[in-house]
């Protein structure tokens, strides 16, 4: 079952990808936040108010990736989980230190299928005890 009643921050800087992933996860029964930008996405988690369960951000933004972005988030919101996705084939996610182990990335272009069940996947898996 892919469905789920969480919410989720879809932090995107591409109208497109942002659009198709909300209207995936929505048909799937989430919740769904977005914002354009790290900046937008922190102040969406602000203005919202009640838990947010998962910030799905792309990893390469302007202003501010994905990885600072999960980082202040955390540190205001300690049970976030967070899936990186990234559109780049190359060394670029290594350089934004995405070389660590147990982090959860979707490589773009994202299939609703592929999408549905790493949400889920994450969403399901016990928080960490410490970050």
């Amino acid at each position: 079952d892919l469905t789920g009643t969480e919410t989720i921050l879809i932090a995107e800087d591409d109208e497109l990808v942002l659009l198709v992933a909300k209207e995936i996860l929505k048909r799937q029964g989430y919740r769904i936040l977005t914002a354009e930008s790290g900046p937008d996405a922190l102040a969406a988690l602000e203005a919202y108010g009640s838990p947010v369960h998962l910030l799905l951000t792309d990893l390469v933004m302007p202003k501010m990736n994905g990885k600072e972005l999960f980082t202040q988030a955390a540190a205001l919101y300690p049970d976030l989980k967070v899936l990186y996705m990234s559109g780049y084939h190359d060394d670029v996610t290594l350089f934004h230190g995405m070389s660590e182990k147990g982090v959860d990335f979707l490589q773009k272009p994202l299939s609703a299928e592929t999408l549905s069940a790493r949400v889920r996947e994450v969403l399901d898996r016990p928080a960490p005890q410490s970050r």
